[in-house]
């Protein structure tokens, strides 16, 4: 069952409702809308006419029940003042929902069920407009249960509470489900369909006294069939309300269990709930008890305050002391406690409690309770509105003060308009910039639109941006240049160790730009430096130290990955977000036209989607071109030729053709030992030390625990590792000091923020009387700080001078672990190795070299060649020309018995490299190949201290290889005593390798692979007739005269 919405708001109980129908218009509405119908003053009349529920001078219940005014609609039959019946035991249950009705106080219900209604209206015309109206247990009538709330029966008396009111029903008006089925258009087919269409029925109850269910007669389930039916009024004729008729002269029978008073008999054709019930007296009280008296005045206090908060509660109050029929309050305390429910809005538990509580003082009780709710409800409220209000009132008034303030400011001329202030820092900033024609021309168009814009417009914040980024940029400012060698010279040697050849290449470099007033390379003769080398060498710190040496502003951007043309041309200004490219930004950042632009990782430049950026370096790079630079934000000509670019990359083979060739490239090479050593002792130790926290104390890495860092652990030509390892033994010394000296000597101060919280007074704990109210209410777990905070910086500890820390080569494993390396030859010399092995030099990608054996090995097969090792396309053609050289002398170095014998025909040849998941790549491996080939063939070991490097040709020529430095360096730390190298590399060793790393090595130079085999094998005698290898071989194989071997390369 659906019932009206409780009358009021904000926590207000029911009003009474209008019971006469002289206030609803034609369709009988307005009396349905009980919050329009309390204002009534019909209403105020009707209620001061009728009388409530009397009470006897003990105080208890009178036996004569209040009749209400009947209903008036115009009616000559409304003129009869009906009778209440004191005892009127089977009446139809009609379940209310949400709230229970109190004696007293008019409700209006809408009622759903067809049956219902039929039979309501029957009541109404028969005279006996009495009902039980009984509250919904909560399971049945709370919100959320969807169909529950609309019952108009009930099925058993667990639905619901027991005690109800015996409700007089004083008035009735139709209510259409579907308004728009009463259109006009709707009517014709209604009639002429002669079938009874849906009703709704509004009912207004007026409940007298409370009454207790003691028996369930009918359930509301029998059939429709039996249900009587009321003929429809017709279109034409104004609705009116249907008002009770005079009810029959009730009887004192009293009907037996089961069976229905004579008087509600005609419900049994009706499918409605009925019940038999009794009256449910209130017990006798005292007016004069303190307690009642106490209650009574405490509730008409709490009335008084709830009425200065809520207006709709004073006017309730005022109609209830206007109908009062005593002349006190207090001479009617449950009268008070009935209205005091009626009025609040507690929940529909504790107002059925009031309701079926019989004794008055704890009736009161209760209904106070119920009603402080209320008042602290009101309070809470009232709190929240003036919040609001004062909020809304400061911000109006900081608003209209703010206004009168710019108005009075703009007329004494102290305060001009937000958009000429900025375009006079715009025209200021220009002023003081050498502008280009072109760039001042669009400046002053920008300037001009940005004046005529609306500051709010999405234009001017776009101009606004544009003007920002031209007016920031350095037009015609820039960084004088410092030209002297010494002093150049000297930032080089103070940075950086070694790197002789690039250091001079600089110095020339800044003793060109002294002759010729300028850094600014020449055109187009001039190129731009690339530093070129393995990783961890110093390219990058080379270019800060160029830019200290000469005085320039130093910028740094990777391009490593890049693939969009944007990051180096910039977006175009149409797109939202749009920013100028990378040389912009660089050029705003560091203030100056004549920086030094350091572009890191140029080989590994990506390309996607957007454009290819290497072309677009190609502007910025070009000498041609970068004078006037156009970037697709600023679309303005930028000169760029006052810009130092350096480059950097670790590969020349992934950089573009076109862009390598507009570059110098400096190489970079490795360190070697004594160059690592002296880097770790002069830059790497002291910076490692110092951010351990160790810079005061004696702590001393020696040397020979340095030479083992480099030997066992950081092969590599750069000293990146080298770093990681010295910061590693600082870190595990500091962690040694603290736990050993433990915490005596080594305290931990206070924190500030410790100590300002606990100077903080602890709050006075409350008596176990007193109530805790908690001013706010507790943050969630994620917003509360579990630690203090403090700005202040801790100073750092001062470590014992007793203490003293020595690490050498005995004790480094204690700090950096285990060697990385373990050994560097596989096969240890000085005697021959075994058969089909030789030692080669190589060169790997990290910019070390390394001493790599080569194996080889006959299977049976078809005279195939497999090669496993993890080997580069260019290695492995290497092998296959070794074993095509090979194969052609078989016979002259005596593998084969005869000239027209094949070596290997029904055999596979395996030659692997170890170390397998290092990548190796490079063609300087061909003599070792060919070398080990041979003494597979020959069955002669080559010489175990001998290795070798270089290319070969089909023709046996030797050929020039990279990386010697680095070679013949691992071929130093493993102890090889003889190198064969290629003779065109002669000038390249002397010059570039240092003396103490070819101290202790013979270097011996080879034109042709045939040197190679008389080095490798010479001293060598064959097993079974004690004669020398080298001797027994042909002619043929015997080594040319030096001045012959270039037109060998013809043959």
């Amino acid at each position: 069952m659906r019932r009206t919405p409780r009358i009021g708001s904000g926590g207000a109980g029911p009003r009474w409702i209008n019971s006469s129908g002289s206030g609803s218009g034609k369709d009988g509405k307005g009396v349905g809308k009980e919050s329009d119908e309390t204002e009534d003053n019909n209403s105020t009349e009707e209620v001061k006419a009728s009388s409530i529920e009397g009470t006897n001078p003990e105080g208890g219940e009178s036996d004569s029940e209040s009749t209400p005014p009947a209903s008036s609609s115009g009616n000559n039959k409304s003129l009869t003042k009906p009778t209440v019946p004191t005892n009127y035991p089977t009446v139809l249950a009609l379940p209310i929902a949400r709230r229970p009705l109190f004696p007293g106080f008019y409700k209006a219900v809408v009622i759903k069920n067809p049956a219902v209604v039929r039979a309501v209206r029957d009541m109404m015309a028969r005279g006996q407009p009495y009902l039980g109206a009984f509250l919904l247990r909560e399971e049945e009538g709370k919100d959320g249960e969807g169909e529950a709330l609309d019952k108009d029966v009930i099925s058993s008396l667990d639905e619901v509470h027991e005690v109800g009111v015996f409700a007089q029903i004083t008035s009735v008006f139709s209510a259409n489900p579907n308004p728009t089925a009463s259109s006009e258009g709707n009517k014709d087919v209604d009639k002429s369909s002669g079938e009874d269409t849906e009703e709704y029925l509004t009912a207004v109850l007026y409940p007298h006294r409370r009454i207790l269910i003691t028996e369930l007669l009918k359930n509301g389930t029998a059939s429709e069939a039996t249900e009587a039916r009321v003929e429809l009024v017709e279109d034409d004729q104004p609705p009116e309300i249907q008002t009770a008729t005079p009810p029959q002269t009730p009887t004192d029978e009293t009907p037996t269990s089961g069976r229905f008073s004579p008087i509600t008999s005609f419900l049994n054709s009706h499918p409605v709930s009925v019940v038999n019930t009794v009256h449910y007296p209130t017990l006798p009280y005292t007016k004069s008890s303190q307690h009642i008296r106490a209650l009574t005045a405490e509730i008409v206090t709490v009335f008084k305050d709830i009425a200065q908060l809520n207006p709709l509660f004073r006017d309730q109050i005022t109609n209830f002391s206007i109908n009062q029929v005593a002349s006190n309050v207090f001479d009617e305390p449950d009268r008070l406690a009935d209205f005091a429910a009626a009025v609040s809005s507690g929940t529909s538990g504790e107002l059925q409690e009031v309701l079926e509580e019989v004794d008055v003082a704890n009736r009161l009780g209760k209904a106070l309770v119920v009603l402080k709710k209320e008042l602290i409800n009101a309070q809470l409220q009232n709190k929240i509105s003036k919040d609001v209000d004062t909020k809304i009132a400061k911000r109006q008034r900081e608003y209209y003060l703010m206004e009168q303030l710019k108005g009075i400011k703009k007329e004494l001329g102290l305060e001009s308009d937000g958009k000429d202030k900025l375009l006079q820092k715009f025209k200021d900033r220009a002023a003081q910039l050498a502008m280009p024609t072109p760039v001042r021309k669009v400046f002053d168009e920008e300037l001009n639109k940005l004046a005529s814009l609306e500051p709010s417009a999405s234009e001017a914040n776009v101009t606004r941006t544009y003007l920002e980024w031209i007016t920031q940029l350095p037009w015609g400012v820039y960084t004088p240049t410092r030209y002297s060698v010494e002093a150049a010279r000297q930032v080089l040697e103070e940075d950086h160790y070694g790197l002789k050849e690039l250091k001079e290449r600089i110095l020339e470099f800044v003793a060109v730009g002294k002759l010729r007033g300028s850094l600014e390379l020449p055109t187009p003769e001039g190129k731009i430096i690339l530093l070129h080398g393995p990783p961890g060498v110093g390219k990058t710190s080379v270019g800060k130290s160029l830019a200290r040496a000469v005085g320039r502003e130093f910028f740094r951007f990777s391009v490593g990955g890049l693939g969009d043309v944007a990051e180096i041309k910039g977006h175009r200004r149409t797109y939202v977000g749009a920013l100028p490219g990378k040389m912009v930004q660089a050029l705003k950042r560091v203030g100056t036209s004549n920086p030094l632009v350091l572009i890191d990782e140029i080989d590994k430049l990506g390309r996607g989607h957007n454009g290819d950026p290497s072309s677009a370096l190609l502007e910025m790079l070009d000498p041609e071109q970068n004078k006037e630079f156009l970037d697709h934000y600023l679309d303005l000509p930028i000169d760029l030729s006052r810009v130092l670019f350096v480059c950097t990359a670790n590969n020349l083979s992934t950089i573009p053709a076109p862009l390598l060739d507009r570059m110098e490239v400096l190489e970079v090479s490795g360190y070697v030992s004594e160059e690592k050593r002296v880097i770790a002792e002069r830059y790497l130790a002291p910076q490692a030390k110092a951010s351990a926290g160790l810079q005061d104390a004696d702590v001393v890495v020696e040397r020979s625990a340095i030479d083992s860092l480099i030997k066992w652990y950081a092969r590599e030509s750069g000293v990146r590792n080298l770093k990681k390892m010295v910061e590693k033994i600082y870190r595990k010394t500091a962690l040694k000091i603290v736990q050993d000296l433990g915490e005596e000597k080594l305290p931990e101060p206070p924190l500030q923020a410790d100590a300002a919280a606990a100077a903080v007074t602890p709050v006075t704990e409350h008596s176990s009387d007193a109530p805790l109210t908690p001013l706010t209410e507790p943050e969630p777990e994620h917003d509360q700080k579990t630690h203090p905070t403090t700005t202040e910086k801790r100073a750092p500890l001062v470590i014992p001078t007793s203490v003293h820390v020595r690490i050498t080569a005995d004790n480094l494993k204690d700090y950096v672990g285990p060697p990385v390396y373990q050994k560097d030859r596989m096969y240890e010399g000085p005697g021959r190795l075994v058969k089909g092995v030789s030692t080669g030099l190589g060169y790997l990608g990290n910019g070390s070299g390394a001493v790599m054996p080569i194996e080889t090995l006959t299977t049976p097969g078809k005279g195939s060649i497999i090669l496993t090792g993890k080997l580069g396309e260019v290695i492995r053609e290497s092998a296959q020309i070794a074993l095509s050289w090979v194969k052609a002398h078989a016979y002259d170095l005596r593998i084969t018995s005869s000239p027209d014998e094949q070596w290997l025909v029904n055999r596979d040849v395996h030659i692997h490299m170890p170390e397998g998941s290092i990548g190796k790549e490079g063609p300087s491996a061909g003599t070792a190949i060919l070398s080990a080939l041979v003494s597979l063939g020959s069955g002669v070991g080559v010489r175990g201290d001998v290795a070798m490097t270089g290319e070969i040709s089909l023709a046996g020529h030797v050929l020039p290889v990279g990386g010697l430095k680095e070679k013949i360096l691992a071929a130093h730390r493993a102890g090889i005593k003889t190198i064969l190298a290629p003779a065109a590399n002669r000038a390249d060793i002397e010059e570039n390798v240092p003396d103490s790393v070819k101290e202790g090595i013979k270097l011996i130079y080879v034109e042709d692979v045939r040197e190679v085999l008389k080095e490798v094998f010479g001293g060598a005698v064959v097993a079974s007739s004690g004669e020398d290898v080298v001797s027994r071989w042909a002619d043929s194989v015997q080594v040319k005269e030096k001045e012959r071997f270039p037109e060998s390369s013809g043959n």
